[in-house]
């Protein structure tokens, strides 16, 4: 899945997936989407990032941004992006 062309594929092997997005992102990053399956068809429920967002930092987890907002600050931290299509 994905388009070359584009600099991005998604690779599957059982049910692990990775994606590759060259000049997408500054760094390397974790992904995330919660609201799609493994096929990117929507979720009947989910949880909205919003409220994951709301639940890690009640667990005292700190942001470089918040929901909604590209990341990236130079941080020498792994980003992790949680990307919501749905």
């Amino acid at each position: 899945m994905g388009d070359i062309s584009q600099n991005w594929l998604i690779l599957r092997n059982g049910g692990h997936e990775i994606g590759l997005f060259q000049g997408l992102f500054e760094r390397n990053s974790l992904t995330f989407n919660p609201g799609w399956d493994s096929d990117a068809q929507k979720f009947d429920t989910f949880t909205d990032v919003r409220e994951l967002e709301r639940q890690l930092k009640v667990q005292g987890k700190e942001f470089m941004s918040g929901a909604g907002k590209f990341c990236g600050n130079g941080s020498r931290r792994r980003p992790i992006l949680v990307d919501q299509h749905v």
